[in-house]
């Protein structure tokens, strides 16, 4: 059991127990079919459900990934003629997560955090090799930051630098990494600019050319997971004169096929509006695509629509169309989807519509942080982390020795990686809340790793945001992180710092 002891000022030794410090069944307290809350959410005040279809309503299994890389790399072979060598690369699960950055020129993915700027953490550039701290100085003109014209823009994409936070993105991530290695491995001069772009052309291949379709719908029982619980979400929020409605960029046959497998061939008696094809983000921003009907075979008809039915199918149109046409504004509405750019965050800051971001990675994750051997870790690091506070007002040597030794000992806790073995927690960059945790705590206003969170809790339940300290209140509070009712170590102690 690990012990902390401190011996300073002549103080007296004082050991604690670090499972001291750790609140009994702490580790119990984490479920990853908890719904989470950034703001504050009465399901009372919500009298319209809406959802994206893939990865919200309808989970896929790890195999899809596989699929999509495989054809993908096909093209890029025999589409647009690179080398055959390409074909000895398989699809390496779990190689990247999702929120990653990608620098098009320098051809390495990074994950970072922001404060006004980005620093970056765990890279893999160029290839499948890591690099060293010193080469990423060097990549970077000996600076871990990249300068925020650089930036991959709004919605993720920019000139240099492109952000992934779409599920569907993971393959590509994945296959890029592979491509890269592959020509630096074999020496092979190689433009990165066109490597980008023909990888992202390929994988929009298998999406525009319906081979994903295809696939899903061959095999529903491969590739979709969950459908049961899809299912008694739509029946409780019926059941409960819920109105609800479906927003997603799938074509209809897709959709019809995925949600009759899950819920039954009378699936769109649930809805009260159905849109398909309806190219989010241009979606909740275009003012002038109109809607159009689908009959019952799928084919377009060409009358106006003026007016939003249940049981009809609609393609394409924009936001303000819906909005106009069913009145359904503000914080009435609920909308869940997976992607926080696509989805969410033109309904949050432009509309006033409540989101649900979906993320799937919450479920391993909790799993990780619930585990004894994390809370041990964290508690450590929090305690190291005082013990260094107070110990580097001491200059004598022994006292800087010992600073020393608890620095290499924190950066060694720091980096003991119990998620992604590459890139770590999709959270998370050592003590900061990573690019994509940002981003989901500005376009969410609660997330779940999926829909069927929801059967937890009754539809007039408040989700509450927990309180939790800036960094000026951190020593008024008692620690948040499993370390018990201690606050910051030596607070008295170190008032005479001023």
């Amino acid at each position: 059991m690990a012990v902390v002891c401190i011996n300073m000022c002549n103080s007296v030794k004082v050991p604690h127990l670090l499972s001291d410090l750790i609140p009994p069944g702490a580790c119990n307290l984490l479920n990853s079919s908890t719904i989470y809350a950034n703001n504050e959410v009465a399901l009372a005040e919500v009298d319209i459900y809406g959802f994206d279809y893939d990865y919200t309503l309808a989970m896929y299994s790890n195999a899809l990934n596989v699929m999509i890389y495989n054809k993908a790399r096909s093209f890029l072979i025999e589409h647009f003629k690179y080398p055959e060598g390409l074909r000895k690369y398989d699809y390496i699960p779990n190689f990247t997560v999702r929120g990653l950055h990608y620098d098009i020129q320098k051809v390495y993915h990074f994950k970072s955090q922001i404060f006004g700027r980005y620093k970056l953490s765990f890279c893999v550039p160029r290839g499948l090799t890591p690099v060293s701290d010193n080469e990423v100085l060097q990549l970077f003109g000996g600076t871990y930051h990249v300068p925020l014209q650089q930036d991959s823009g709004f919605y993720g994409k920019g000139p240099k630098v492109k952000q992934f936070m779409d599920i569907f993105s993971i393959p590509e991530m994945t296959l890029l990494a592979s491509a890269n290695d592959f020509f630096i491995t074999n020496g092979i001069e190689y433009d990165p600019v066109h490597l980008f772009k023909d990888i992202s052309e390929a994988i929009g291949m298998v999406h525009l050319k319906g081979y994903m379709y295809k696939w899903v719908m061959e095999d529903l029982d491969k590739f979709i997971l969950r459908g049961e619980e899809t299912d008694a979400v739509l029946h409780r929020l019926v059941s409960h004169g819920k109105k609800m409605f479906l927003i997603t960029n799938s074509p209809f046959s897709f959709v019809d096929k995925g949600m009759t497998y899950m819920v039954g061939k009378n699936w769109r008696d649930f809805f009260d509006v159905v849109i398909v094809q309806a190219d989010k983000p241009h979606f909740f921003t275009d003012c002038i695509k109109p809607f159009r009907r689908l009959d019952g075979n799928g084919d377009l008809k060409w009358e106006k629509i003026n007016s939003l039915d249940k049981g009809q199918i609609y393609k394409q149109g924009n936001l303000f169309d819906f909005l106009r046409l069913t009145g359904w504004r503000g914080s009435r509405v609920l909308y869940f989807g997976d992607h926080l750019y696509s989805d969410l965050a033109d309904l949050m800051l432009r509309h006033g519509w409540r989101t649900a971001a979906i993320v799937p990675e919450l479920e391993p994750e909790t799993k990780v942080v619930s585990t004894d051997r994390y809370t041990v870790s964290l508690t450590w690091l929090q305690a190291l982390t005082g013990l260094m506070e107070r110990l580097q007002t001491h200059r004598d040597p022994e006292s800087k020795l010992v600073f020393e030794e608890w620095q290499n000992e924190r950066e060694e806790v720091m980096t003991k990686n119990v998620f992604n073995p590459q890139f770590g927690s999709i959270f998370r960059t050592c003590h900061n809340p990573t690019y994509f945790s940002r981003r989901l705590s500005r376009f969410s206003d609660v997330y779940m790793a999926s829909v069927s969170c929801l059967l937890n809790y009754d539809l007039d339940y408040t989700f509450y945001p927990r309180r939790t300290p800036l960094q000026h209140e951190a020593p008024l509070w008692m620690d948040q992180l499993c370390t018990g009712c201690m606050k910051t170590p030596y607070l008295e102690e170190m008032s005479h710092i001023r």
